[in-house]
């Protein structure tokens, strides 16, 4: 739950980075919009917001439809920040399948990728995009859905901009870069390079697996742990890291080759850590 603690979601003001949100408010000219993007290193901003925005500019003729400009935006945060400063909350692959305005209610469908997302990460993705679409005067909402459904782990389904989004350094503490791997179609293990956000008491490894557990970012690869595959318990001692799985569930697993291919993920993954030698 402490990681969940500073993101209230619902019934407050929306909060954003102080007085560096508002400097670059104050240099928007005219046709300058703002994109939303997460901080890449949230260690450089103790007590302050995840969110930061990147002007874009759009020229006059750019901004004549709300809902071309609405498209225009979305589309820019997608394609991810140009200062390295800043990072794209979304997820790599996800594409906007269709934006629609319903009165001042803009209703946004992504691709699949959007789906990998949870928790703070998913929180944050669902802001950006809210915050980015409703500085247009014509919205006041924003639904997102993903392949036309609502994810319904989801805490609220539309989202204002009188919604607020805490986020500090007491949740996303520091990141760090993995390589996972997914079996893909012929059961083969396929890298993919992850950034991991990593929370107040986690360590490198919690956050591999975790990452493994939620499955992958291309919907061509299958999830690496199946189920009835947990980790009871992980540790690092020197370069060395212990995995400690619970017997009965891995005896309760029907097929070898699943057993097999959830170790050999796991070791994988863990083994592109810089700090795993073993």
């Amino acid at each position: 739950m402490r990681r969940f603690f500073a993101l209230l979601l619902c019934g407050l003001m929306l909060l954003t980075s102080g007085c560096a949100y508002a400097a670059v408010s104050s240099q928007r000219g005219e046709g300058d919009y703002e994109l939303f993007f997460r901080e890449a290193d949230l260690s450089s901003v103790p007590g302050g917001d995840a969110l930061r925005p990147e002007i874009i500019h759009l020229e006059e003729d750019q901004r004549q439809d709300p809902q071309e400009v609405a498209q225009t935006l979305l589309t820019a945060l997608l394609d991810g920040p140009t200062d390295e400063s800043l990072c794209s909350t979304i997820p790599p692959g996800t594409t906007l399948l269709s934006l629609e305005l319903d009165g001042s209610l803009a209703r946004v469908d992504l691709s699949a990728a959007y789906r990998s997302l949870s928790g703070i990460s998913l929180a944050l993705a669902d802001y950006s995009i809210a915050m980015t679409l409703t500085q247009l005067r014509e919205i006041t909402a924003v639904t997102i859905t993903v392949r036309g459904q609502q994810l319904a782990y989801r805490d609220k389904q539309t989202f204002t901009a009188q919604d607020v989004l805490l986020s500090s350094n007491e949740d996303v503490v520091s990141t760090v870069k993995a390589t996972l791997y997914f079996p893909d179609q012929s059961g083969e293990l396929v890298p993919e390079e992850r950034t991991l956000d990593l929370y107040e008491g986690d360590t490198q490894a919690d956050a591999v697996v975790k990452a493994l557990a939620e499955g992958p970012l291309d919907k061509t690869l299958s999830n690496a742990l199946s189920d009835g595959f947990r980790v009871q318990s992980i540790w690092l001692e020197d370069d060395i890291c212990y995995v400690n799985l619970p017997s009965v569930a891995l005896e309760a697993l029907t097929e070898q080759d699943a057993l097999e291919t959830g170790l050999n993920a796991l070791r994988r993954s863990l083994l592109s850590l810089d700090a795993v030698e073993a």
